[in-house]
C-alpha cells in the first residue's frame, strides 16, 4: 500500500511520501514515490503515486522522456497553465496502464494508478490536482487544501483539524509528517523513509527537499513529542463527573513509557539511491 499527501497553502506546496511498495513478512521493499521535475525559474512540479508499481514507473518515464526531447510536442515544459500539465499528465497515465495491462488481463493484477501533481509555472500562483485512473482530475481549493492517495484515513484527522489556507509552510509540511508517521503507525503496509519536498510561492524550484528515515533526529522528535503531547493532551480534557480534580499545576502524574517505535524499512538493495 501507499500513502501520500499533498498540502496547497497560501505561501507554497508541501509534499510528504511514503517509500514502501510491498510488506510481506519475508519481503519489504522500497521505492520512491515523489518524483521532482524542475527547471528553475521557468517551472517546477511534484508527481506523487499509489498503485500500481509498473504502471507509475512507466508514467513518470514517459513523462520525463517528454520533457527531454526539446521536440516533443508536448511535455511538462509545453504548457502554460498548470491545468493544462496535469490534463496531459492525465493522458501518460491512461496510456500508461493500458501498456502495462497488455498480455496482462488474466493475471488478476491490476495496472491502475493514482497520482498527486503540484507546481508553479511562472506567472501563475501554485496548484495541486488530483488525476484519476480514467485520466481525469480535481484541483485542491480553499475548502479542502489537501489532497491524500494510498491508505489515507489514519493520516486525516490531523488535516481537517489543522491545515487551512493560512498555514504556515513549515507548519503544513509539520502536519504533513504527522499524518505520515500517525499512518505509519497503524498500518504496517505504509513504511519508512518518508520524503518531503517543499516549494514555496514563487521559487519556481524545490525550495527544501529531505528523506527522513526512523532514526532521524528531526522525525525521532516530531514522533516522541506528538505522541507525549497529545497523550498529555488527553490526559488534560474535562473530567467525568466521577473522577477527582485535576492535580495542582506541575502536580501531573509521570507519563508512562512510550510504545516501541517501528523499526526504519530498508532501503532496496538493488537500487540504493531508492529511485524508481
Amino acid at each position: 500500500m501507499t500513502y501520500c499527501v499533498g498540502i496547497e497553502v497560501d505561501e507554497g506546496l508541501v509534499f510528504a511520501a511514503d517509500t514502501r511498495t510491498n510488506a510481506s513478512l519475508d519481503d519489504v521493499r522500497v521505492h520512491r514515490k515523489l518524483h521532482v521535475f524542475e527547471y528553475p525559474g521557468e517551472r517546477v512540479f511534484v508527481v506523487m503515486s499509489a498503485g500500481n508499481l509498473a504502471t507509475t514507473q512507466l508514467a513518470v518515464s514517459r513523462l520525463r522522456r517528454d520533457a527531454e526531447d526539446p521536440s516533443a510536442a508536448r511535455s511538462l515544459r509545453t504548457f502554460r497553465h498548470l491545468f493544462e500539465v496535469a490534463e496531459y499528465v492525465g493522458e501518460v497515465l491512461v496510456a500508461s496502464q493500458v501498456q502495462a495491462s497488455e498480455g496482462n488481463q488474466y493475471s488478476g493484477n491490476g495496472t491502475q494508478a493514482t497520482l498527486i501533481l503540484g507546481g508553479q509555472i511562472a506567472g501563475e500562483r501554485p496548484g495541486l490536482y488530483m488525476v484519476y485512473p480514467l485520466g481525469n482530475c480535481i484541483a485542491a481549493s480553499p475548502e479542502t487544501p489537501y489532497l491524500q492517495i494510498g491508505e489515507s484515513k489514519y493520516g486525516k484527522p490531523i488535516l481537517d483539524r489543522i491545515v487551512r489556507p493560512g498555514t504556515a509552510l513549515e507548519d503544513a509540511a509539520r502536519c504533513a509528517l504527522v499524518s505520515l508517521d500517525s499512518t505509519i503507525r497503524s498500518n504496517l503496509s505504509v513504511g519508512l523513509p518518508v520524503d518531503l519536498a517543499l516549494i514555496r510561492a514563487g521559487d519556481l524550484k524545490v525550495s527544501q527537499q529531505m528523506r527522513l528515515e526512523g532514526d532521524t533526529p528531526l522525525y525521532a522528535d516530531i514522533h516522541d513529542n506528538w505522541s507525549r503531547k497529545l497523550e498529555n493532551a488527553v490526559r488534560t480534557l474535562p473530567r467525568f463527573p466521577w473522577e477527582p480534580a485535576l492535580p495542582a499545576a506541575g502536580g501531573d502524574p509521570a507519563l508512562p513509557p512510550l510504545p516501541p517505535r517501528r523499526g526504519p524499512a530498508l532501503q532496496d538493495p538493488g537500487d540504493p539511491s531508492a529511485q524508481q
